[in-house]
């Protein structure tokens, strides 16, 4: 299913015209290093390709020959390399092992066929000369740069715009031996005939994974094979198509990438089945806002919440599928951590009703909506991602886009931070709400009655009354002791949160002595009015709060604090 999906992405991407994704055998790299040579094999140019974009170096990407899968012998580039296949080249100078390389380079080349080309001829004249490398120290600095940096390097004849491997000739060479028969198998991904692919072209992005690649399918051991098959014949998976889920996962996978973002340890791509403006802001939903448009985030997540009244979403579902992929690293293997796949619209609204069980009441200056990333920092300790376990990203992300209860270790994880931390901020008391919400619409429990956005003062369980009656008395400390640093919530909170009984009794004796000192008559009259509304619902403090009430003592004390900063309307 993962690999039909994405061979499916590519055949649809390499349809379009106006796509950049490379065609079969050819793939899109850096190259930083262009020698530009002329008919006669001299080099006339060493251009450096590499510029800073926003402070992150980057050098020309190009269309070159797919790149040979290396382990640990040698095997060359076809017209491209690094300084010790092109140039037989190292830092530390060169070994019996570069001269190796060097000759497989030149080998690689000469076994076109193509002596009748003008740049073929050029570029193994150039090779052929008894030290290629003193043609090249006349450009100086960026000669230097090119024997240190070890940068991948490339060729040109002069007056040609492209490559030497992009002329005609050669790019018709090549796609002719991609053509040759070789093993004929049934393609299980495609169901075609097809050459056999012994081993998969590498995956290259994933987060954590080896720098030179991985692989999704692979039998680098016998103890992986059965029935003496060898390599890829155990999984039958044709040229083609192996290619195409390689490039497809490439091209979602690379840094420039608007298809990919980073959930914990998981690198996670995500694309729809047909041509879609949902591939685009999918990211915008769950990622931090950049720097430089700190809204963004937020206008995603409203355009989709108001998509059913402005009509952004169709009444029919003829969108296609969409499809979510996380992967993570595992020695030279890639794991699935994840793959969700649903229809479009179906996943636009489980993500809508993510957002509507996050919407809490909030004061003007603090963020309406949250990142996935922020969510997850509210419940790790010092609200560093480090400390976010490293399953919990992505089981967060598969519970929102299947419509499932959010994992039980995020309410456990932020109910504990509260009690350590003694402070409810939004984004937390939001987080809460929503996992509760979510456990009483999915399991129909005993208590089904959901929080709301704000103050509920008709709700009746005892959890939120008493987080209410909280933050009643220490609003009464703080009007009756004014500038207080240290209150009832930074002794109590934690015991009043999950063994009522414990302290209550004595915070009510507590009150009235605050409410004797405070000045204000009406006040006074005020307070003990909402305090005997709370407590008319409360039969007796319990010795103990489960942990969903324990939440709802801390979404119910958040409530209360908001609407005492809330202007309230003058009533006749």
């Amino acid at each position: 299913m993962i690999l039909h999906a994405l061979q499916e992405y590519y055949n649809r991407k390499a349809a379009d015209p106006d796509s950049d994704i490379a065609p079969y055998g050819w793939e899109k790299k850096e190259i930083r290093f262009v020698i530009t040579l002329d008919k006669a094999g001299q080099p006339i140019e060493l251009a450096d390709t590499e510029e800073t974009i926003q402070n992150k170096k980057k050098s020309q990407t190009f269309l070159v020959p797919q790149s040979v899968k290396r382990t640990s012998g040698i095997a060359s580039n076809l017209l491209w390399d690094t300084p010790a296949y092109a140039l037989g080249v190292e830092p530390n100078g060169g070994t019996e092992r570069t001269a190796k390389q060097f000759a497989a380079f030149k080998q690689r080349i000469v076994d076109l066929d193509l002596q009748t080309d003008a740049g073929i001829v050029a570029v193994l004249a150039f090779l052929n000369q008894d030290n290629p490398r003193a043609a090249l120290e006349k450009f100086g600095e960026v000669w230097k740069q090119l024997s240190e940096s070890g940068a991948n390097v490339t060729f040109r004849l002069q007056g040609d715009r492209g490559l030497v491997c992009n002329r005609p000739g050669v790019e018709s060479a090549l796609n002719s031996s991609l053509d040759d028969k070789d093993q004929e198998i049934c393609c299980l991904v495609t169901g075609e005939k097809d050459d056999l692919a012994i081993t998969h072209p590498s995956i290259k992005g994933v987060w954590g994974a080896q720098s030179s690649g991985a692989n999704i399918v692979s039998f680098n051991k016998s103890s992986f094979e059965s029935f003496n098959k060898k390599q890829g014949d155990n999984a039958p998976i044709g040229k083609k198509a192996a290619f195409a889920y390689t490039t497809a996962l490439n091209h979602l996978l690379h840094k420039d990438s608007a298809q990919r973002m980073q959930v914990g340890d998981a690198s996670t791509v995500f694309w729809s089945e047909k041509n879609s403006e949902f591939d685009a802001q999918f990211a915008l939903l769950f990622s931090d806002p950049p720097k430089d448009n700190p809204d963004q985030h937020t206008q995603a997540v409203r355009a989709l919440l108001n998509a059913p009244q402005t009509g952004a979403l169709p009444e029919t579902d003829d969108s296609g599928m969409f499809y979510v992929l996380g992967l993570s690293p595992n020695a030279s293997r890639i794991s699935i951590r994840f793959w969700i796949a649903a229809p479009l619209r179906a996943m636009q609204n489980q993500i809508r009703e993510h957002f509507c069980d996050l919407e809490i009441v909030a004061g003007v200056r603090q963020q309406p909506v949250f990142s996935l990333f922020r969510l997850l920092c509210s419940t790790a300790p010092l609200g560093k991602s480090e400390n976010i376990p490293p399953n919990l990203a992505g089981d967060f992300l598969r519970s929102i886009l299947e419509g499932q209860p959010y994992p039980a270790t995020v309410l456990q994880a932020a109910v504990r931070r509260t009690k350590v931390e003694r402070d409810i901020p939004t984004i937390r008391a939001a987080l809460i709400k929503a996992s509760i919400n979510r456990n009483c619409r999915f399991r129909k429990t005993t208590n089904p009655k959901e929080l709301t956005v704000s103050l509920d003062i008709n709700n009746p369980n005892i959890g939120y009354r008493l987080g209410r009656l909280f933050a009643v008395l220490e609003k009464i400390q703080e009007e009756a002791n004014p500038g207080i640093k240290n209150t009832i919530r930074d002794r109590f909170y934690a015991a009043a949160s999950s063994a009522p009984v414990t302290v209550f009794g004595r915070l009510m004796t507590l009150k009235n002595h605050h409410l004797a000192k405070m000045e204000n008559p009406g006040r006074r009259i005020n307070m003990e009015r909402l305090i005997g509304e709370i407590v008319s619902g409360i039969q007796d403090f319990p010795a103990f709060l489960p942990l969903e009430d324990q939440g709802r003592f801390a979404v119910g004390y958040y409530h209360q604090r908001q609407d005492f900063f809330t202007t309230k309307e003058k009533q006749d």
